[in-house]
């Protein structure tokens, strides 16, 4: 792999957000891709989300070659098979919205960084059975900063990252940096509809960069 799991978890926590997005076209997945780099993210999170969504993200994963450090993740993986493809295709870290046996030992025999979905503190009990250093909260509307706050108070060596809910606010992040999270994964709180349907990739540098800076703040 190009990254180790601690380059991962540090690029993470430098940084402190990670885009998640998904889109059918590639033009636009570069477009926000470098909107993301030019404003200081360097791990990225595309979703597995649409019928062609593994031959954008192996375009993707191609055109980031650009960036030598950026590291590139896929979510809403369910199985192996669909891990194996994407790892092909260029992911240097899984993620799951859901805890799944299978999808861990599969990504531990392949020594591929995975991120599985929490929301009980049994699934995350079992994560780390299962060997996981950094969980999903998710949803993360739902199980609050307080859920995080809980967890950390019972696994203080966890890392947690909420995705789900989070907000590109001080008052919303704040709320979950204090509660003693990771990094946060933002999506469609980030990537406003009108930004992405007109290419406005401007505006969304721009509102990345004022996103970093209050958590870098914070």
């Amino acid at each position: 792999m190009k990254f180790s799991q601690s380059n991962m978890l540090q690029a993470m926590s430098d940084t402190g957000m990670i885009p998640v997005f998904n889109h059918a076209d590639i033009e636009v997945a570069k477009g926000v891709l470098d909107a993301s780099y030019k404003a200081g993210i360097r791990v990225f999170e595309f979703t597995n989300r649409a019928t062609n969504s593994l031959e954008v993200f192996r375009e993707l994963c191609t055109y980031a070659s650009r960036y030598p450090d950026m590291v590139m993740g896929i979510g809403t993986i369910f199985t192996a098979k669909d891990a194996d493809a994407f790892i092909d295709a260029g992911a240097d870290f899984i993620v799951s919205p859901a805890l799944i046996p299978e999808l861990a030992v599969f990504c531990n025999s392949k020594e591929v960084f995975w991120i599985p979905g929490c929301a009980t503190m049994s699934e995350i009990f079992q994560a780390k059975k299962l060997g996981a250093t950094l969980v999903k909260a998710f949803p993360g509307n739902v199980v609050g900063s307080a859920f995080v706050a809980a967890a950390k108070s019972v696994y203080p060596e966890l890392h947690i990252m909420p995705t789900g809910g989070v907000e590109p606010t001080k008052e919303n992040l704040k709320e979950w940096f204090d509660a003693g999270v990771h990094c946060v994964g933002m999506g469609s709180q980030l990537f406003k509809k009108d930004w992405i349907k007109n290419q406005q990739f401007d505006l969304l540098e721009n509102k990345i960069a004022d996103t970093l800076q209050l958590i870098k703040n914070l």
